[in-house]
């Protein structure tokens, strides 16, 4: 792998984690892809990866580019908001070859999908992630809690990219970071994505921490309903979910997460940035629709949401 070419695209929460740990591993090695004052920060003091999980994780870049000034990578790591996905994947189509290995470590369960129609060459993996972390203001990075892991793969994988996910799990590994490859990762991505449409859009739509939305009951119901019709979405569409499943996403609600707990949605509408209520919300409204599977409180959320734009 030293002779290989990485890159980070996105050195945000995720993206910033994982260049952190990717970097730290391969010194001198990893290109990362930012712009504007994070940009000029990770150039003049490299990355700094404040981790509850590993500890203070110092990592030098190879460079630090934009996007569009990305030469041929053989791994890259795309770590950005959906709403940019496109735009993104336009501007970083000369690092891409044939053999590139792109895996999109993002919100949401089409990713990969759109990063395969939008540059139509690579190999593209399907990704989550379950990290709490986020960028600074001095474009540090905080890691909370004593977990992280991911999940990657390709459904029906052919010789080819189970060598190139092979490629990407070696670096994973050197770099500490707790990961699978599976043949199971479109049910991974949906189990994150049902999980995320009560978990993002219960706490952004009523601007709570999980504490308070378990403190009243009826917000706590609506919680328990956004995972069934998530879960009802996802078995129409033949994924494997299980009751199972939707059990342990409600256990976690009422017994896992901390009282003062927030979401990556939550913080962007308040902060008034660009957010992913489409992703949350917006995808699984038009795939309900086109499935004929009632989500009642889905539509409730999502008109508070866009209310609160």
């Amino acid at each position: 792998m030293e002779n290989k070419k990485i890159a980070v695209v996105g050195v945000g929460g995720v993206g910033g984690y994982l260049a952190g740990m990717i970097g730290a591993a391969y010194p001198g090695q990893v290109t990362f892809a930012a712009r504007g004052a994070r940009a000029d920060v990770l150039r003049k003091n490299g990355l700094v990866l404040h981790s509850e999980l590993h500890g203070e994780v110092r990592a030098t870049p190879r460079a630090v580019v934009e996007t569009r000034e990305l030469k041929e990578q053989d791994y890259i790591f795309l770590c950005v908001k959906n709403y940019s996905l496109e735009e993104v994947c336009a501007q970083m189509a000369g690092a891409v070859g044939a053999h590139t290995l792109i895996i999109p470590v993002m919100n949401g369960v089409d990713p990969a999908q759109r990063v395969r129609a939008a540059l139509g060459r690579g190999i593209v993996a399907d990704a989550v992630i379950y990290i709490v972390a986020f960028a600074n203001e001095d474009a540090s990075i905080e890691q909370q809690g004593d977990f992280t892991w991911m999940r990657l793969g390709i459904k029906d994988a052919d010789e080819r990219q189970r060598a190139a996910l092979a490629g990407a799990s070696e670096i994973l590994t050197k770099a500490g970071v707790d990961h699978l490859v599976t043949d199971d990762i479109e049910l991974e991505v949906w189990l994150k994505y049902i999980l995320n449409c009560a978990y993002n859009v219960a706490s952004a739509a009523y601007d709570n921490s999980m504490g308070q939305l378990r403190d009243d009951p009826e917000k706590a119901k609506e919680y328990e309903a956004l995972i069934a019709e998530a879960y009802e979405v996802a078995r129409a569409k033949g994924v494997p979910v299980l009751p199972e499943h939707k059990r342990e996403f409600v256990r976690r609600f009422y017994e896992d997460y901390r009282y003062d707990a927030t979401s990556s949605l939550q913080r962007d509408l308040n902060a008034g940035r660009p957010c992913e209520i489409d992703t949350f919300s917006g995808y699984l409204l038009r795939e309900a629709k086109r499935l004929s599977v009632p989500v009642p409180v889905s539509e409730k959320m999502f008109s508070l949401l866009m209310s609160r734009r």
